[in-house]
């Protein structure tokens, strides 16, 4: 694994593209400085000052031309994290100039030039990050690779076989925290 000063160095000297490909159903890091907790209590918004900084960043590499893109390959119906990760996550993101995509697989059949379903970073088409996690989401740090062309083309095919996630998110209001059933509270008789 990659020292964390190295892997911070590779995502702060992006120069032009940096692309992301999720391939999990949930994420256990310290990044999302407890939200997903407050999502799930019913709080109103992410934390104003972390979730602030990080779509000022997003805003400035937009304004310098950067691209920051990613694919979330998941599988509906959405578990509570995702949701989460959409809602107070993506949506928010995608207003900040990220470009974000959905392969929902309960929709969209697996394209078999799909090569690699796990975790990475593609940035500049040069440098890959193969991203670990542990089964229960837990980041366990990066590695480079020198292969980065199974990753362009992967890359490429989850790109082509996905859609934007604002248009996919509008599709699915049932998974919208504001559409949400408030748990049955049990009456007394």
């Amino acid at each position: 694994m990659l020292p964390e000063d190295q892997v911070d160095a590779i995502f702060e000297g992006f120069q032009r593209s940096a692309f992301r490909l999720e391939a999990l159903d949930h994420y256990q890091v310290g990044s999302d400085g407890g939200d997903v907790v407050r999502y799930l209590a019913g709080e109103p918004e992410p934390d104003p000052q972390r979730k602030g900084a990080w779509l000022e960043v997003l805003r400035t590499e937009h304004a310098a031309g950067k691209l920051r893109h990613r694919v979330h390959v998941l599988r509906s119906p959405l578990s509570d994290y995702l949701r989460y990760e959409c809602e107070w996550g993506y949506v928010p993101n995608a207003e900040a100039g990220e470009q974000i995509h959905i392969l929902d697989l309960s929709e969209h059949e697996l394209r078999t030039d799909l090569e690699l379903l796990e975790d990475f970073w593609l940035m500049d088409d040069e440098t890959v990050l193969r991203m670990h996690y542990d089964e229960r989401g837990a980041y366990l740090g990066a590695s480079l690779t020198d292969d980065v062309v199974p990753y362009r083309q992967t890359r490429d095919a989850a790109l082509a076989g996905s859609e934007d996630f604002t248009t996919w998110w509008n599709q699915h209001p049932q998974y919208w925290r504001a559409n949400q059933r408030e748990p049955e509270k049990p009456t007394r008789a």
